[in-house]
């Protein structure tokens, strides 16, 4: 099938690529030149685990191009997915200048069969206002389907070739049909595909997001009531995660969700629901708890120093939202830096991949190390933020060295509070028992 990809961020170049891996014909299509450039060259400007080498290999096969001329491959196409950014505006709803503007810019060429498929996350509505538009554009009626995106950053690949449902939305079965046939390689251990109407598309992508962030937040506020109670976190969330009404999902205490989704879409339905008359009183509480969360590490680290950073160092592993990315939206690490450095405290940071995207933001305000073990050289404590894989097992004998002080404030639970006090270190993590006094 000939399918166009509105926009080659995150979402359009992962879809875009495994759609061509699956034998499609895929043009995707960028305004920005230079990135289709460097997209051309093999060039991937994300940091996505197996992406460079689909990427690679498709456009090798011919199955895959980049572009910025829409005109030039839309009239082929029998699906045109538009997958081109929805950001958040200061009120929480989201703006969707760019991606109407895309959308006018491909009305003129659609073929009298095609299809627009929304992969954007859009407010639910939308899918109907894009269907009122492209019939005042093109004097038509345009058939318009919605299908949700349920990528993991670090996953992505897997997620949508090992899909555990595929959601789409739609006004006419037989749209329904045509993108069937476009999924049914992705389906072949009979996970549902599901066709519903516009609507409850748009709304399952919010609330499966939103859901997810409530359980974060949850375990995180659960976390901090145990540290003070005596609990224990980690024990308290098996007994409940054996539950299978609850499961263990998404129960993992730490220091905020981040990125471009979770923080985004729970502001979005807020702003939806404050629009439709309805109090979204749970989904306020969640978007309050995880902002506060974002600050945990500091309060711990204010509280070992009394207030007094002037001469400190603190050293911090972890600068990507979540592992497996370079992406840096919405980061708790970066709430901690700013934090750090108002405080006037110097900052060493370490991060596998995401340096270069905070570097941008900070430029020498701190100082980046090529390896985390670099990062503690005199520094007076060292604060773990991101859970990559590479600092799970460290050499606690040379961080001991390192460090001038052997306190770890540990943002991710990754280590034994018993082994620690065992080595010597003042240890302190999310909702542990028995947290060291400063």
């Amino acid at each position: 099938m000939k399918l166009v990809m509105i926009g080659t961020g995150y979402v359009g170049l992962v879809t875009g690529t495994c759609f061509a891996d699956s034998g499609n014909d895929v043009a995707c299509v960028d305004v920005d030149a230079e990135k289709i450039r460097r997209l051309n060259l093999g060039e991937i400007p994300i940091y996505e685990p197996g992406l460079v080498e689909l990427v690679v290999r498709n456009t090798a096969a011919g199955r895959l191009k980049f572009t910025t001329s829409a005109a030039e491959v839309v009239p082929k196409a029998k699906c045109v997915f538009l997958a081109v950014g929805t950001p958040q505006r200061n009120d929480g709803s989201a703006d969707l200048k760019v991606f109407f503007s895309a959308l006018e810019s491909i009305a003129p060429h659609l073929s009298h069969d095609a299809v627009v498929v929304i992969k954007s996350t859009v407010p639910v509505g939308t899918n109907a206002e894009v269907a009122r538009r492209l019939k005042a554009l093109t004097g038509r009626d345009v058939d318009v389907a919605s299908n949700p995106e349920f990528l993991k950053e670090g996953c992505a690949i897997d997620d949508f070739t090992k899909p555990d449902r595929v959601v789409v939305g739609v006004s006419r079965p037989e749209v329904g049909t045509v993108l069937h046939e476009l999924y049914k390689p992705f389906l072949r251990t009979e996970h549902p595909f599901l066709v519903m109407n516009l609507e409850s598309s748009e709304m399952t992508k919010y609330v499966a997001n939103c859901l997810l962030a409530t359980k974060i937040s949850f375990i995180n506020e659960m976390a901090n009531i145990c540290e003070k109670v005596g609990a224990d976190i980690n024990h308290v969330r098996k007994g409940i995660g054996h539950d299978q009404r609850i499961g263990f999902a998404f129960l993992f205490p730490g220091v905020g969700y981040g990125g471009s989704c979770f923080p985004k879409d729970v502001r979005a339905l807020i702003n939806v629901a404050d629009q439709n008359g309805i109090a979204p009183r749970i989904l306020r509480s969640v978007d309050e708890v995880n902002e506060a969360q974002k600050e945990v590490i500091f309060q711990k680290l204010t509280n070992h120093f009394h207030g007094n950073f002037a001469g400190k160092t603190v050293a911090i592993w972890g600068l990507a939202f979540k592992p497996r990315t370079d992406d840096i939206r919405e980061a708790p690490s970066l709430v901690l830096i700013d934090r750090l450095l108002t405080a006037g405290a110097k900052v060493r940071a370490h991060d596998p991949v995401a340096m270069e995207n905070v570097r941008k933001l900070y430029g020498d305000k701190i100082v980046f190390s090529t390896t985390p073990y670099d990062t503690l050289e005199g520094a007076d404590a060292l604060a773990i933020v991101t859970e990559w894989n590479e600092f799970r097992n460290p050499d606690f004998d040379t961080i001991r060295e390192k460090l001038s002080s052997p306190v770890i404030f540990d943002g991710r639970n990754l280590f034994n509070p018993e082994k620690m006090q065992e080595l010597g270190f003042h240890y302190s993590g999310i909702g542990l028992e028995s947290q060291p006094k400063s």
